[in-house]
């Protein structure tokens, strides 16, 4: 371990190391011109707005039950980006997510600066539409309010008008409600806190628009502006509608399609103007496994309306663009994308980490000395797969094709502790040190079909022996130092490999199809089980997680 750089390391957060560029993905070429996606992670659902100074971008996006929540990004140009933090510490009610409920919690936020603060909408299809607010997007936000209770409301966005009268745009989960393919619109307190109307169902999207969603509210040239995808999430489109009146009604076209691109389902996200006068469109492609990547597209005034990406002149739908030149936000700005290693050098938390459910203390400790301490999670008796496991300490995968190294240390304290790497969805693999009698056995676990409790195989390949024993009587334990990679290949197809000193790596276990989660991509990261009864529980020390090319 890193003992050695206590004194050095400790007190250092990462951002004092300087900007972070990744070595698998980076959108800015350096002459002027990016390349899609901007963000090469499943940030899905994504919206921006403008901070107080004009020139500050924020972006934030669905969390479902992943914690923290609300992850916030911030950037100058739209095309770097930087994890600044999160905006939700837990989800409520505990006795929901403090278990992992996949799929459920956050859905599609909207961001929002008005009038000294900035604010966060989501709707949770089974409980309501909530809010939180700050006036400091990097610290801390204020505990969540239940703006409207009930079910099937999903996509809120609020907007202030012109005489401090607020409004709120939001769709509707079919799967709660029994409706879909529908926005409604309704009018809030002035603090944004309650509705004091009842909604008003203004676009009705049918078979021509159908799952009509993602509502995002603005007003331009006095007219008001709901943008939303329709078709679908992998093979959908972007529409957008237009009112003199908040409650309608709508007219409403399509200004952006896949058309001859090779960009499916080009919609649902935020449009953005700068201080320059240029107008910006932030939206999501699905990506299958890897999630619902963010792109960035131009949008320009066609008639009066903002047809995105590129088209033909004076047509009204555009098709997405792969590369293009950067926004005109006045200078060029360092390179700089949201970070994936960790060295685990600071006792402030990685943000790109989150838990698969309400983090609670014994799932692990940040440390002054130069690791992470993760603690094994205790298994229920009725065990079949780690689905219901909500102690996955994972990140989101950040390119087509990358590998990620970690220096561990496992201490195993009672039979059956087990912890490694994983790339977690609907299917998963995990590679990990078991005890088993005096001695480890490296172990492969595949799991298809986990959301359907189908059961996990267990492939076993190597047996190690520790590295260490612990002689104390009253807790005695076996330990082992290992490094454990994972290697993702084009097609989100994944191979292991391990290593006793770190130079030479053994490929092992079989190829893994990854799969992606409920309404995530999948995740990698860490894991430490073990398996349901009494006993001390084990601990795995992560030294550094190094994510490369």
């Amino acid at each position: 371990m890193k003992r050695q750089f206590i004194l050095l390391c400790a007190a250092i957060p990462m951002m004092a190391w300087g900007q972070y560029r990744s070595s698998v993905w980076c959108p800015d070429n350096g002459d002027g011109t990016y390349t899609n996606p901007v963000i090469n992670a499943d940030y899905s659902d994504p919206d921006v707005c403008v901070g107080a100074s004009g020139t500050d971008f924020y972006l934030t996006a669905s969390s479902f039950n992943c914690v923290p929540g609300l992850p916030i990004l911030h950037s100058k140009d739209l095309v770097n980006w930087k994890i600044i933090g999160h905006a939700l510490k837990e989800l409520t009610p505990h006795e929901e997510f403090d278990k992992a409920s996949h799929g459920n919690g956050v859905w599609a936020p909207s961001i929002r600066y008005h009038n000294g603060e900035y604010y966060i909408y989501w709707g949770d299809p089974d409980y309501g539409i909530y809010m939180v607010k700050t006036k400091d997007p990097a610290g801390e936000w204020d505990k969540p309010v239940l703006v409207v209770a009930g079910q099937g409301m999903i996509d809120s966005t609020p907007l202030w008008d012109d005489d401090g009268r607020c409004y709120l745009v939001n769709g509707w989960a079919g799967s709660r409600s029994g409706m879909k393919s529908m926005l409604s619109v309704r009018e809030l307190s002035a603090d944004g806190t309650r509705a004091i109307t009842n909604p008003v169902m203004v676009y009705d999207g049918g078979n021509e628009n159908r799952t009509v969603e993602g509502p995002k509210f603005y007003k331009h040239d006095g007219w008001y502006w709901i943008m939303a995808p329709a078709g679908g999430v992998p093979t959908g489109w972007q529409l957008a509608m237009r009112s003199k009146s908040p409650f309608g009604p709508y007219e409403c076209k399509t200004v952006m399609a896949q058309g001859k691109t090779d960009i499916n389902g080009p919609h649902q996200g935020g449009w953005i103007r700068t201080a320059q006068g240029e107008d910006w469109f932030m939206n999501f492609q699905d990506k299958g496994p890897y999630g619902r990547v963010v792109h960035l597209n131009p949008v320009n005034w066609v008639k009066g309306w903002p047809v995105m990406g590129v088209a033909k002149k004076g047509a009204l739908c555009g098709e997405p663009v792969t590369t293009y030149k950067k926004p005109n936000v006045g200078k060029t700005y360092p390179i700089e994308n949201p970070v994936e290693s960790d060295e685990f050098n600071s006792v402030e938390f990685g943000k790109q980490w989150q838990w698969h459910a309400n983090y609670q203390q014994y799932f692990g400790q940040t440390t002054p000395y130069g690791y992470y301490r993760m603690y094994t999670h205790r298994l229920s008796e009725k065990y079949v797969n780690l689905w219901e496991a909500p102690n996955l300490l994972l990140q989101k995968t950040p390119a087509d094709a990358f590998t990620a190294t970690a220096k561990i240390n496992f201490a195993a304290k009672q039979e059956g502790q087990f912890g490694g790497l994983i790339m977690m969805g609907r299917s998963y693999s995990a590679l990990v040190v078991k005890k088993v009698g005096e001695v480890f056995q490296l172990q492969q676990l595949i799991c298809n079909k986990a959301d359907g409790n189908k059961p996990e195989t267990v492939k076993v390949l190597a047996e190690l022996k520790p590295t260490s024993k612990d002689k104390v009587n009253y807790d005695p334990a076996i330990y082992i130092d290992i490094y454990l990679r994972l290697t993702v290949k084009e097609g989100a197809k994944m191979t292991f490999a391990y290593s006793k000193d770190g130079k030479k790596f053994t490929d092992v276990g079989e190829e893994f199809q990854m799969r992606e989660g409920k309404w995530i991509g999948a995740k990698f990261g860490f894991l430490a089980e073990e398996p349901a009864g009494k006993g001390v529980r084990g601990y795995m020390d992560i030294d550094w997680i190094r994510v490369t090319k």
